[in-house]
């Protein structure tokens, strides 16, 4: 099997990674990520997503690949450049929605329809606020984290906070966990309870 042959990618991909080479965009979410939200995703129809960090897009355009007509997705970033970015190639998709705010503002004061399926790519939602961010999955919903293997642009001491949150994710009784040493090290999270 040679999982680098992807055959079908999002109509908008290679633009967004044109995008963010142009714009110097250094976060950038791994390809096979993109494919395991997409999946994921599509076993979830008239499904309510949310995605913590847009970024320049990469995930959110395999997201929205996965979604059927009656799907909807909400994407958070702090940086406006990058929503306003992002907001071109999306836009005009009313399945989405993209809010430029402070990620752990919007999941403190949201109080909205719980979500079936949670791409935490930002501090909040991931290292900050994660019961707030448990607690608003559906029962068999999932939570979907990424970088959790060492990566280059780890800050010094970043290792210590990945591995008290996998120790955290462990424990936890509301979710059951498979842990992947693949892409860029991911977990993914079913809400049990």
């Amino acid at each position: 099997m040679d999982q680098a042959l992807i055959l079908e990618k999002p109509e908008q991909y290679t633009r967004l990674l044109q995008k963010s080479n142009e714009i110097g965009f250094t976060m950038p979410s791994d390809i096979y990520i993109g494919t395991l939200l997409k999946s994921l995703i599509a076993s979830k129809p008239k499904g309510n997503f949310l995605e913590l960090g847009t970024g320049i897009g990469l995930s959110l355009s395999w997201m929205i690949e996965g979604m059927d007509a009656e799907s909807s997705i909400t994407s958070i970033d702090n940086d406006s450049e990058l929503v306003k970015s992002v907001s071109e190639f999306f836009g005009n998709d009313k399945r989405v929605n993209l809010i430029c705010d402070d990620a752990a503002e919007f999941l403190q004061r949201y109080d909205g329809p719980n979500f079936d399926l949670v791409f935490a790519d930002a501090w909040p939602g991931k290292y900050a606020c994660l019961d707030e961010v448990l607690d608003l999955i559906n029962k068999g919903g999932f939570y979907i984290i990424d970088d959790m293997s060492s990566q280059p642009n780890w800050p010094e001491g970043h290792d210590e906070n990945v591995r008290n949150l996998i120790s955290t994710l462990e424990i936890r009784d509301d979710i059951t966990i498979t842990k992947m040493d693949w892409s860029t090290g991911v977990i993914i999270a079913v809400k049990i309870a």
